[in-house]
């Protein structure tokens, strides 16, 4: 990145400046631009960028807006692991929240592979598993109050689980059916948001047995 947190900000500006479009018609956010814009990169590294915009709100009021943005253009993936139509999910480990999760294999995007391709080396890396069928269960925003950029979802029929990855903290895999599955997401042993919206497409998609 640039020298500077506004020149980082003024070079992200003019090499994507899809990442700053504002809807046409009434009622979006703005974001100011020209030379007093005030925009500035807050914290850059090989995974999030952190902005913060100089915007303008509906009722005309000026403020700043911080939201995060990929490092890498290539869309992050995760995938729901199947074996034999049961789902199987990784406990793991989120420094965020300080404690661990029942979610699936996800990972951000990385560069020269396509999002299937991705999420099949998500699921090699964290569960030890190989995919013998990807479906595609669209996308989804895990947090439109700060994240920018959408996450792919695929379910993935696999055969076997293979070692998980306890260098991610990663402790242990469980196999559950289907219907248990979505009874944890409904009992907040589930909370991932990831999870939760791959087990609802999965099922309206035809996947859950």
């Amino acid at each position: 990145m640039n020298s500077t947190p506004e020149a980082a900000y003024t070079h992200l500006r003019r090499t994507q400046p899809n990442l700053f479009n504002t809807p046409p018609g009434d009622g979006a956010i703005s974001i100011v631009r020209g030379p007093l814009a005030e925009g500035r990169v807050v914290h850059h590294d090989q995974w999030w960028t952190l902005l913060q915009d100089p915007v303008v709100f509906p009722d005309g009021q000026h403020g700043h807006y911080l939201r995060m943005i990929p490092s890498q253009p290539e869309l992050g993936t995760a995938v729901l692991p199947l074996i034999s139509g049961k789902v199987v999910l990784i406990e793991h480990f989120r420094h965020a929240t300080r404690t661990w999760h029942w979610e699936i294999p996800r990972g951000g995007g990385t560069a020269g592979l396509s999002e299937k391709d991705n999420a099949a080396k998500e699921l090699e890396e964290e569960l030890g598993a190989t995919a013998t069928e990807l479906v595609e269960l669209g996308t989804l925003h895990p947090d439109t109050g700060i994240l920018a950029q959408p996450v792919a979802l695929f379910a993935a029929r696999i055969n076997e689980v293979g070692e998980v990855a306890r260098g991610e903290a990663i402790r242990r895999a469980r196999t559950v059916m289907f219907a248990e599955a979505e009874e944890m997401a409904g009992s907040d042993a589930i909370t991932d948001a990831f999870t939760i919206t791959a087990l609802f497409r999965a099922r309206r998609a035809g996947l859950a047995q």
